[in-house]
């Protein structure tokens, strides 16, 4: 009995008696083997004397990324992997690792190494002394440094600098920055509000958060990547612009929409060009033409939304068949509620362009919300 008392008592002890977790190191991977070594090493180096952990959060990487980070984690108790099936994304990734933390302090840092990890110690000193909330790496204030970037990509971090601190007001100079440290409270009381989808999860939390958090700067030089490639694509980018617009509507529209309303322009090219070969080139009718070019775009818009709106949920083999099979019924009844709908509005009187854009919501509305539902399967 004194053996359990004592135990008990060792559980509900202080931290400095318990020498509890102090800090967990969360880092979201995907195609990243073989810096998962290195980074560990680099980690125990920087945080010598520290209580932390790092926690790799995978998305399922081909190359055995979370095969590795297990191997270690056998002989290492500091290292821990969590390994996603059928979801995808760096924000996601962050979340689901912060959450999975009991440590007091979390940092967020890419597999890739070129974020500072030797700062690690100099945030978790300026947290531990209770004046501020978080603590972010900045390339773009004395002492930081983004020269190791491409031009393309400094022209496109700074251009999405300014955007969010124009559009959103945010005052970080560079919120752009995937390399930062928090309370795990604050977090917490954040996460419930935060977008699983995209790259960009400081911004999230920072406008979430409506000034409410306490935030200081520190300087870093961004280093060059060694080993896997860069992550950053167009979808990024869209990914960035979408989370903006969330933030601006309430949530009204969000990435995965915008990308949705994206893709379906491009089905309207896709359309307009296919009805033009099958009129001119291979001599159908009108209506055999229409049917073709309509079947052409519904299945360029399930590719293209497979591959980029629903990247999280790709579906392949079997499961792609049937999902373009109910794409392709979700699409139909979707194109003749709208239809139906600016019909009556037009024949009730409204103006032929107003009817017309109501059809043409309705119809994507009806699209977008079934296509979660019911192919691609998004609670």
């Amino acid at each position: 009995m004194n053996e359990n008392l004592h135990d008990h008592q060792s559980i509900l002890a202080p931290a400095s008696e318990a020498g509890a977790l102090e800090l967990t190191v969360v880092v979201p991977t995907f195609k990243e083997r073989d810096n998962v070594t290195p980074l560990v090493e680099r980690l125990e180096a920087a945080l010598s004397g520290i209580a932390w952990e790092v926690v790799f959060v995978d998305d399922d990487s081909p190359d055995g990324t979370a095969v590795r980070a297990k191997e270690i984690a056998v002989r290492n108790p500091r290292v821990r992997c969590i390994r996603r099936i059928t979801r995808r994304g760096l924000a996601g990734a962050c979340i689901e690792g912060i959450l999975s933390s009991a440590a007091r302090f979390v940092a967020v840092i890419d597999a890739d190494m070129q974020h500072d990890e030797k700062l690690l110690p100099r945030m978790l000193e300026i947290l531990s002394k209770g004046e501020q909330d978080m603590v972010v790496g900045s390339r773009y204030i004395a002492g930081g440094s983004a020269n190791s970037f491409s031009s393309r990509r400094s022209t496109i971090s700074r251009l999405a600098t300014r955007l969010a601190q124009r559009l959103m007001g945010v005052s970080l100079s560079d919120p752009m920055s995937g390399f930062f440290m928090m309370h795990r409270t604050s977090f917490d009381s954040l996460a419930s509000k935060l977008s699983t989808q995209g790259f960009k999860i400081l911004l999230d939390i920072v406008i979430t958060a409506r000034g409410t958090l306490r935030i200081v700067e520190e300087p870093y030089v961004f280093g060059a990547r060694i080993h896997g490639e860069s992550k950053l694509d167009a979808q990024v980018g869209l990914d960035f612009l979408g989370l903006l617009l969330a933030k601006m509507t309430g949530g009204a529209v969000t990435p995965r929409l915008l990308s949705f309303l994206l893709v379906g322009a491009s089905g309207i090219v896709v359309h307009l060009v296919a009805l033009r070969v099958a009129l001119a080139f291979l001599g159908h009718g009108f209506a055999i033409a229409q049917t073709t070019a309509t079947l052409i775009a519904m299945t360029s818009n399930f590719l293209l939304n497979n591959a980029l709106t629903y990247r999280d949920k790709r579906l392949s083999g079997l499961a792609m068949l049937n999902g373009l099979l109910g794409f392709y019924a979700v699409s139909s009844v979707g194109a003749l509620a709208g239809v139906s709908i600016a019909s009556w509005l037009y024949a009730s009187g409204s103006v032929w362009w107003i009817a017309g854009i109501a059809g043409a919501l309705v119809g994507v509305v009806w699209n977008y919300a079934l296509s979660n539902l019911l192919v691609w399967r998004v609670k």
